[in-house]
């Protein structure tokens, strides 16, 4: 097999084995700091039982999405030496900002989030949560920064020629708030923020629906209903706004995710289909006009299609996109139905009252990895063939040494390795799940509400 594919195969399994655990970790950072301050407002003990039972599972994440996330920077080097060249002083900046900044931070106050509960004081306690979730947001900003740079570049300049050519940066924030770079980090912080409080949902329909720490699941499923429900809202904005941005500054992928193929004609929006490259025909259900409508706010104005681009620089998988960017879609939508028929149930008093709609959400933690994963796959995808959009082809960017065999020689030994981590990953979070929160006092005194006699809640005057 060619070596270009090979290796973009090997990353795009290391990348989308790892893309699991940074979105849940920040996620469950939301869910933390909500379960704790309602903790130390109220002093309710199930509040307090069920954030250091999700801590327990933040750990197990947390350790899990370190050790996935080394082995990328090794490819970087080993299957891309010429894009790490190329992009080197870019991505240098950012992650070395990323590790100050962010990982730092994150790291830091972790050990008082897993180990100091009665340790040090709750304020102190409730800080440090609070750090750790800023911490991960914060290294998703970063991430996104250099990958929105391959997007759309700004700030920089290009040194030497040929293969001794790389990308300088001549405006350390224009290269930071580049023009996709906004609107990709609210993207992927919100498909974060889901993908966390979709686990603690899933968790506790489960917990609901084998009776199982009822007094707790309860609660926590309406908190964790109200946060999904605000942030699928808002996911529809933000992913119609980066929409815009990529209509603006990447038609050809725009064009590629709706399978639209006339040079400048007005543009159909597809609910389910298919690309027939050969043909450059898109077969399926649509909404006449809708594109074109979505882009520019008239069902009427013409859409910039791949028929304007050189065969060259087209996505080479149309298909590819267009069926990740609908999955995607799908997802999102799917997500909202849900958290908006939750909300419709509850207002009801009938949240609880079907069996079936509790494994509908216990399976619900699924829609958010499928869209992320999809709507990674979309922008990556959709991107080809540059690596650095209009800079750097991918075809460009290999490493000249390495070979085919040794590609998939190290993909084997990645995929054995991947598939023992993520069978002790589930093994271990069912584990965990399976036991559940840690009954910190009488059942009586869980039902009626009444906090944990802790003195250090008193010593700090936090209030009931």
């Amino acid at each position: 097999m060619d070596v270009e594919i090979l290796a973009r195969v090997q990353f795009a399994f290391t990348i989308g084995f790892h893309y699991i655990y940074p979105p849940l970790s920040i996620g469950l950072g939301l869910m933390l700091v909500i379960l704790e301050g309602l903790y130390l407002r109220t002093g309710q003990r199930i509040y307090e039982m069920a954030v250091r039972f999700w801590i327990r599972i933040f750990a197990l994440i947390f350790g899990i999405g370190v050790a996935t996330g080394i082995i990328m920077e090794f490819e970087f080097g080993t299957n891309w030496a010429t894009y790490s060249k190329y992009v080197g002083d870019i991505f240098g900046s950012a992650l070395a900002a990323e590790g100050i900044f962010a990982f730092a931070l994150e790291s830091g106050f972790l050990g008082i989030l897993i180990f100091g509960w009665n340790r040090v004081g709750p304020r102190i306690h409730f800080f440090s949560t609070i750090m750790v979730f800023l911490g991960s947001m914060f290294s998703a900003v970063w991430i996104v920064v250099a990958n929105s740079w391959q997007q759309t570049p700004a700030g920089y300049h290009i040194v030497g020629e040929g293969l001794n050519a790389r990308a300088e940066i001549t405006d350390f924030w224009a290269m930071v708030f580049n023009p996709s770079s906004v609107d990709r980090i609210l993207h992927v912080w919100t498909g974060a923020i889901l993908a966390g409080a979709f686990l603690v949902l899933s968790v506790n329909a489960w917990y609901l629906l084998h009776r199982k720490h009822v007094e707790i699941a309860r609660p926590t499923f309406k908190i964790s209903l109200l946060v999904v429900t605000v942030f699928s809202l808002l996911q529809l904005f933000i992913g119609d706004r980066s929409a815009e941005v990529v209509a603006h500054y990447q038609p050809a992928k725009l064009a590629a995710m709706e399978g639209h193929f006339d040079s400048s004609a007005i543009a159909d929006m597809y609910i389910l289909g298919y690309v027939d490259k050969k043909a450059e025909k898109t077969n399926g259900l649509k909404i006449p006009g809708g594109l074109s409508f979505l882009t520019y706010g008239s069902f009427k104005t013409p859409v910039t299609g791949l028929r304007a681009f050189k065969p060259e620089d087209r996505p080479s998988q149309v298909n590819s996109v267009f069926q990740f960017y609908h999955l995607m879609v799908a997802s999102g939508v799917a997500m909202i139905f849900l958290s908006l028929l939750g909300c419709w149930l509850w207002w009801r008093k009938k949240l609880f009252n079907y069996r079936w709609l509790l494994w509908v959400y216990a399976l619900s933690v699924l829609l958010p990895q499928i869209a992320n994963q999809a709507g990674w796959f979309t922008a990556e995808m959709g991107r080809q063939p540059w690596v650095v959009y209009g800079m750097l082809r991918t075809s460009d960017a290999l490493s000249r040494a390495v070979t085919a065999n040794q590609i998939v020689f190290s993909l084997i030994l990645f995929t054995i390795v991947y598939i023992v981590l993520f069978t002790l990953f589930l093994f271990l979070l069912n584990r965990k799940i399976q036991h559940g929160p840690v009954d910190y006092g009488t059942k009586e005194e869980i039902e009626s509400g009444q906090r944990r006699d802790n003195p250090l809640l008193e010593h700090h005057g936090v209030q009931g």
